[in-house]
């Protein structure tokens, strides 16, 4: 597929301090991208140089196969024909729905304003409401604002910088799919940041987790929960438990829940104690199962239980039950484990 951006090994600073370091990504054309990690580990920065307002001390960005930003050089972000979608919304309070939808759009009729607006506002679920202002919306029908006039200027790209964290969870996790299903409507080009692990799951193709001003892994979501190459990844995406392991061989592992075998080689020799990453939906609740656990801790979550159990030997886990399962702290339950994917770690 065609690249439309590339990141090639770039640098920024914030402040004199590099906070992105050696940092390389495509994104191609239709698809979806999200930067995701903790705040402070640089991947606005990254948003920013891409758009244009930070520059990169080395490196290159190119869009379009053309140079955008290298060192000393830094293509004016007017000029860079991107959309943009700030946490804030960032939208005019004097100007009303349908102003705040084409602000940015030059050497265009009156008339082509109107139906460009109408257009927005139907695709974002608003039709009708151009003559409005943003302060008698909601937030989240100022963020589908945002969004509407980003489109408007039809970009290929969207960046968009923690598009949804100021709006509640259940809002967050259906206008990210609305999102997602709009750019993929459009065939339009995103990228997003983000610290919600949730959210960008629900809205990219592709992530890169970042820690320190560099990925540490660019991979489908899938492959970040059930594949982790780096524990603070592990740690990072989703939740999880380490169970203490002796590698037997190249494909199998003992732990004091059992024998584990692998479908992936392992890399240390027999002897060797590692840590296995333990998801939750690797521990099934089992009335016949052959592990016995306490359950220490519990977080109702409507249709399943997050248990916090433990095992005889001291050690936890992570399990969920469906929600009928409802045991009581200090009840003993029977598990078995039902573990895919077998990923470990050296020990700490």
């Amino acid at each position: 597929m065609y690249t439309l951006l590339n990141i090639d090994n770039i640098e920024c600073q914030y402040r004199g301090v590099n906070v992105v370091r050696n940092l390389s990504f495509d994104v191609t054309r239709g698809s979806i991208v999200g930067l995701l990690g903790p705040s402070g580990c640089g991947k606005t920065t990254v948003l920013r140089a891409i758009a244009g307002f930070e520059p990169v001390i080395q490196g290159k960005i190119r869009l379009r196969e053309k140079t955008v930003s290298s060192p000393g050089y830094t293509l004016a972000p007017e000029k860079r024909k991107l959309g943009m979608v700030f946490q804030d919304y960032a939208l005019f309070p004097h100007l009303n729905i349908t102003d705040n939808i084409c602000f940015g759009l030059r050497k265009t009729s009156a008339q082509q304003k109107q139906q460009t607006a109408e257009q927005l506002l139907e695709l974002v679920g608003m039709a009708g409401m151009g003559k409005r202002y943003p302060h008698e919306l909601s937030g989240g029908q100022q963020q589908r604002i945002a969004l509407a006039r980003a489109l408007a200027p039809e970009p290929e790209i969207i960046l968009m910088d923690e598009p949804f964290s100021n709006l509640d969870i259940e809002l967050r996790e259906r206008l990210s799919a609305e999102v997602r299903d709009i750019l993929k409507q459009r065939g339009i080009t995103g990228i997003i940041v983000t610290h919600d692990q949730h959210e960008a799951f629900a809205i990219a193709d592709t992530i890169g987790v970042m820690e320190h001003g560099r990925i540490l892994q660019w991979d489908t979501p899938y492959n970040l929960y059930h594949e982790p190459c780096d524990r603070f990844v592990a740690d990072f995406i989703g939740q999880g438990s380490f169970l203490r392991a002796t590698v037997l061989s190249p494909t199998s592992l003992e732990t004091e829940l059992g024998i584990l075998n692998s479908e992936h080689t392992l890399l240390w020799p027999k002897g060797s104690q590692v840590d296995v990453l333990m998801r939750p939906d690797d521990i099934v609740p089992d009335p016949n199962g052959a592990i016995p656990a306490v359950v220490s801790h519990k977080a109702f979550k409507g249709a399943e239980i997050l248990y916090t159990l433990q095992l005889p030997t001291g050690g936890m886990l992570l399990s969920l039950f469906p929600s009928h399962h409802n045991h009581e702290i200090g009840e003993k339950v029977w598990v078995d484990i039902k573990a895919d994917h077998v990923v470990a770690f050296p020990t700490n």
